[in-house]
């Protein structure tokens, strides 16, 4: 996907970033300047209809310029091949270099901290993470607290990441792929308000939407929540709590349907592929997450399916369908504060936020310039 007209403008306001840092800018669009392009459904993209169970609405994104995104390494597969090893801050590691010997890693900084861990890439390809990216292990299951790429065979690299699992402090240093990436009112905790208490209210919650007094009943309440975290000795794993048996409710089974469901609608496609979805519960669109590529997109599909759909059993079960002209107005670029960090030559994040808005992007700068994750959220605060 082609960078777009507002971030050539953003890169040219930047000039040169600062050497070996990261680059901040903040401030809100002078009455000057024009206005972003709306949304690239039209043209880049297109939406389908949707694809609709009990009270979720998923609008499939496509488009025919999906662009080569294998020269990025994914969590998953680092933290599955061993290739990307993910510590406690302060423990010692022993790796293996390039040609097999065992190496000593000595601790990165004193002691483990609840909200940095250490990462390092190992691999020959930079390392994407997307915030909401949960790792397991260690004294506390974490989540990744902002989009980001790790350039390859980096040193050692201070990690930013939320706790999800309070009341366990005890366990090994080493993490491992979990598979997940947590709900729609957690990932925005931690992706826009990046407050640790807040990330445990909406892991204790369920959904952090407010609903009236006379909405239907969500199917997973949170009495089924609290019991699941009683059932669990107290400690709030964001795994076991968010499982079937746990709460009651048929959670494999709704992804299922859904899955089923989405891939009916979207196998008829000529020159077109997935890239993205569009997320409404209710009538009430809500959510997006869109890709570079339609293998970067099914890389993530199965885990952001099962978060959906985690969503939207915690929110009432009304049974509105959100248009697709709606899902449509939703998609265009908010006008509103920019705030962007830079790491030159690897990355360029960028997050819009206007009103109940929220739109982070995360451009790669090598071998191209490419958005390869468009995040878009109308937040529930």
């Amino acid at each position: 996907m082609e960078r777009s007209i507002f971030a050539t403008l953003i890169s040219s306001l930047l000039g040169i970033s600062t050497l070996g840092g990261l680059a901040f800018i903040w401030g809100p669009f002078e009455p000057h300047q024009p206005p972003p392009p709306a949304g690239r459904s039209e043209g880049e993209w297109r939406l389908l209809d949707p694809v609709t169970y009990e009270n979720i609405s998923i609008f499939p994104v496509v488009s025919s310029n999906s662009q080569d995104t294998s020269p990025f390494l994914t969590l998953e597969e680092g933290l599955s091949s061993g290739e990307v090893l993910v510590r406690e801050q302060g423990s010692e590691m022993l790796v293996r270099g390039r040609d097999g010997r065992p190496i000593t890693v000595p601790p990165y900084n004193n002691g483990a901290s609840v909200n940095q861990l250490v990462l390092i890439n190992r691999s020959r390809r930079p390392l994407l993470l997307l915030a909401g990216e949960l790792v397991s292990g260690g004294k506390q299951d974490r989540v990744i607290g902002k989009d980001r790429i790790i350039p390859a065979g980096a040193p050692p690299l201070p990690l930013s990441v939320f706790c999800v699992e309070h009341g366990r402090w005890t366990g090994t240093s080493q993490f491992a792929a979990a598979n997940t990436i947590v709900h729609p009112s957690v990932r925005e905790r931690a992706a826009v308000d990046q407050k640790q208490q807040e990330v445990w209210d909406a892991v204790r919650s369920g959904t952090t939407a407010k609903a009236p007094s006379a909405a239907p009943r969500p199917r997973m309440s949170m009495g089924d929540i609290q019991g699941a975290i009683d059932t669990n000795g107290r400690t709030e794993a964001y795994e076991k709590i968010y499982q079937s048996r746990a709460v009651g409710v048929s959670i494999d089974d709704f992804v299922e349907e859904v899955r089923v469901r989405f891939a009916r609608a979207t196998s008829g496609l000529k020159d077109e592929r997935v890239v993205g979805v569009v997320v409404a519960y209710g009538g009430e669109v809500a959510w997006s997450d869109i890709f570079a590529s339609s293998d970067l997109f099914h890389q993530y599909w199965n885990k952001l399916l099962r978060s959906y759909v985690v969503e939207a059993l915690a929110r009432p079960g009304y049974r509105q369908v959100a248009s697709r002209d709606d899902a449509s107005e939703f998609l265009r670029n908010p006008n509103g504060r920019i705030q962007e960090e830079t790491e030159p030559g690897v990355y360029r994040w960028r997050q819009i936020n206007a009103g109940r808005l929220s739109l982070i992007e995360l451009d790669a700068l090598d071998p191209k310039i490419l958005t390869l994750h468009r995040l878009l959220i109308h937040r529930t605060s």
